[in-house]
């Protein structure tokens, strides 16, 4: 197994980064595009809203 004497590369900037080797860091950049499953449902509504109005009660009880 070949192993280089200097274990960390400066040029890669990051502590994390300069730790991995050579091959990891100059491997391939894959874009893929990724479908955005980024829907607002009624089920997100409401428990945003149940959240909401809990807070506001028990805020409301602990201020009276």
């Amino acid at each position: 197994m070949r192993r280089s004497l200097v274990l960390t590369d400066e040029a890669a900037r990051h502590p994390f980064r300069a730790r991995l080797p050579q091959h990891v860091r100059t491997g391939p950049l894959v874009s893929i595009a990724m479908p955005s499953n980024w829907r607002l449902t009624a089920g997100d509504v409401r428990g945003f809203a149940t959240a909401y109005f809990a807070t506001f009660a028990a805020v409301l009880a602990f201020i009276a």
